[in-house]
């Protein structure tokens, strides 16, 4: 996570394009994908942390269009280009935080119907590629040879619009706040120390279980944040077990991946849909048992010792303090949560 706080405002405020007229993406159907060459568009990210152009040698396929956009502009500028030029398959060459703005500028290009896409493990994370199942070594000409040889998967990424509607939404696979902002700020130092991928994760998962067990209640881990989370269609506000300030939470964790990092089930057996996991305050009998719950253990106790986990078409979440979405800090206010367009990932 930089240290900057991204406005919605920063973000290409374009509508959705139109599926007819002019510039209209020209999607072949799969039959005649598989009897001639994919039209594809590659956007490279050079600060990812595994990038360092090798992959850019792709000698003569000139079917290839590649663009290295260094701003959010230029990612939607990018993004307009392939579309114009009818791209079948978009590969995106970065880690999740690469996935979130392509997926998020791109709303103003493809809208609810994109491309086949690809993502390359080249992050410091990569929790996507995880649950997609791409190779840890994947390059870019093995996402381009997939085209035709690999297989796919569907995903809906979590959505994120400011109630005003003063913005475009914003469109990502892991939504948090609370002890999961200070979480992803201990991620940086372990990355700063060399740890990276699921390790990190691990190492970051553990040093915030410490804090919240043996620390005070001044604690920065233990404190918690204003939040108010509404399940919809219903619109009730999600049940709070009475440990703590009742108008706080000590975590709040969404997303729409079934597989987590290192294996991680805070989820529970909920696997389909936009999930949530959410804590209200770190009772000690609670983060003595972490470990196993998050291996999968479901004891019955959990929602009356201030662990809820729910799956929901949407919610509504009234935040008092900046959340994280893949990595990258956004600020506080009201937003609704929701699922964004079924999304197909090529994989090996």
């Amino acid at each position: 996570m930089n240290s900057s706080i991204y406005e919605f405002a920063d973000l290409p405020a374009s509508k959705p394009a139109s599926r007819s007229g002019a510039g209209r993406r020209q999607r072949s159907d799969s039959r005649r994908l598989s009897s001639r060459r994919a039209r594809i568009g590659v956007i490279y990210n050079p600060r990812s942390h595994r990038n360092k152009g090798q992959d850019l040698a792709l000698g003569e396929r000139h079917h290839v269009m590649v663009a290295t956009p260094e701003k959010r502009s230029q990612i939607a500028a990018a993004l307009a280009d392939f579309a114009s030029s009818g791209i079948d398959y978009l590969i995106i060459n970065g880690g999740d935080g690469t996935v979130r703005d392509v997926l998020t500028c791109g709303h103003g290009v493809f809208g609810d119907d994109w491309p086949l896409l690809a993502v390359l493990p080249k992050g410091k994370t990569n929790a996507l590629n995880v649950d997609l199942g791409a190779p840890a070594d994947w390059s870019l000409r093995d996402a381009i040879d997939a085209f035709t040889s690999g297989t796919t998967v569907t995903r809906r990424p979590v959505e994120i619009a400011a109630l005003d509607g003063q913005s475009a939404p914003l469109r990502g696979f892991i939504l948090g706040a609370g002890a999961f902002t200070l979480g992803i700020r201990a991620g940086q130092d372990a990355h700063r120390y060399g740890f990276f991928d699921s390790f990190a994760v691990g190492m970051t998962a553990a040093w915030g279980v410490l804090q919240v067990v043996f620390g005070s209640d001044r604690n920065p881990w233990r404190r918690g944040v204003g939040m108010d989370l509404r399940l919809l269609p219903e619109g009730r506000s999600l049940p709070h077990s009475g440990h703590g300030d009742p108008a706080r939470r000590e975590l709040l964790l969404a997303s729409t991946l079934r597989r987590m990092p290192l294996g991680i089930k805070l989820f529970g057996d909920l696997r389909v849909g936009l999930k949530l996991a959410v804590m209200d305050r770190p009772a000690r009998r609670l983060m003595a048992c972490m470990p196993a719950i998050l291996a999968g253990w479901q004891p019955r106790w959990l929602e009356q010792a201030g662990l809820h986990r729910r799956q929901a078409d949407a919610f509504e979440m009234i935040i008092d303090d900046q959340f994280i979405l893949d990595g990258e800090a956004f600020p506080a206010g009201s937003y609704l949560v929701s699922q964004g367009p079924e999304l197909t990932f090529v994989t090996a």
